[in-house]
């Protein structure tokens, strides 16, 4: 249990390390050290769960290859949606449009209201429209700074 509790507080220190330095990063930045800030708490609690189990005398072994195979599976399974994160992480990484500026990609041409992890909401004249991240990073963008929509 002491091993779980040290994990669990090493996890906890290091999502508020990141997290503060995600507030002081800038609105750019922010996004993309929250989600690192979650993956690290993630798994080092994953990882102590397991060191811990393989304390108390369980065979590890077979769980730590059910877990491979099952992430395998579901990385499979949900190639498309895994797709759109890492395309809204690299999106939200290397910063190519922000809030506020208007783009056209694909047909769909507006102002860009939010930019999350699966979609960039797009707002212009007539309608809302939700871009999956994967075809922004698939396809030609052109972005006008802070345009009114």
């Amino acid at each position: 249990m002491l091993i779980l509790l040290g994990f669990w507080l090493a996890a906890v220190a290091v999502y508020r390390i990141i997290s503060r330095l995600a507030a002081r990063a800038g609105a750019g930045r922010e996004d993309v050290l929250v989600l690192i800030a979650q993956t690290a708490k993630t798994g080092l609690l994953l990882f102590g769960a397991i060191t811990a189990l393989g304390t108390f005398g369980v065979n590890v072994s077979a769980l730590v290859a059910g877990l491979g195979l099952t992430g395998f599976a579901l990385g499979f399974a949900f190639r498309d949606a895994l797709s759109n994160v890492l395309g809204g992480a690299m999106i939200l990484f290397y910063g190519p449009f922000h809030r506020g500026d208007h783009i056209a990609v694909a047909g769909s041409e507006g102002k860009v209201l939010e930019i999350n992890l699966r979609y960039t909401v797009v707002e212009n004249e007539t309608a809302r429209v939700l871009i999956p991240n994967a075809n922004l990073l698939t396809n030609s963008i052109t972005v006008r700074r802070n345009q009114p929509a």
